[in-house]
């Protein structure tokens, strides 16, 4: 049996695809990996953490986006959609492009059964390379838990993690308080 041929397509083309598709898609090293929908809990997570950071990033410099704001992890060779991102000061967008970010300071991910190892994994090690980026929280939309990741220098990050409902963590690089309840 003949296997399938993996065929390479440039980031170029990669956006001309996702400018003329109704489905997201992700990039890495020239293949592209459709984004599947979501549960219910997953989006109310997302629409939940959007609300709570409207107000306290309203008279910053700090953007909160969801996930139909693209991330550049590596330039030319990843792109991916993460839950929610936030970015400070002037945005950096990717040549041409209003809708595909460079240097976010915090990416909040809703893990999902399919994809939570690739989130823990070697997704948040391609993201450690982007250098604006403080924080990575991982949120767990079956349980009460929210893995909470602070860039503190160089390439040393530390980890906390919350699983109490009655939990508060900060969103250190925007000093913004995020309850689990919510």
């Amino acid at each position: 049996m003949e296997q399938a041929k993996k065929t390479h397509v440039a980031p170029d083309e990669y956006f001309a695809i996702e400018d003329a598709s109704e489905i997201k898609s992700e990039y890495y090293h020239g293949e592209i990996f459709a984004m599947t929908g979501a549960s219910f809990n997953h989006n109310l997570i997302v629409w939940n953490i959007l609300a709570a950071l409207h107000k306290p990033l309203k008279h910053t410099t700090c953007f909160a986006f969801p996930s139909d704001m693209k991330v550049q992890v590596d330039e030319d060779k990843h792109y991916t959609y993460p839950d929610n991102s936030i970015v400070c000061g002037d945005i950096k967008f990717v040549q041409d492009r209003d809708d595909t970010v460079k240097n976010p300071v915090a990416i909040i991910e809703v893990l999902s059964d399919f994809i939570q190892d690739y989130d823990r994994g070697s997704k948040f090690t391609s993201y450690r390379n982007i250098s604006s980026l403080k924080d990575y929280i991982l949120i767990n939309q079956y349980a009460c838990q929210v893995e909470y990741f602070h860039k503190i220098g160089g390439s040393k990050w530390e980890f906390d993690e919350y699983k109490s409902s009655e939990d508060i963590f900060t969103i250190k690089s925007v000093n913004v308080k995020l309850y689990l309840w919510i």
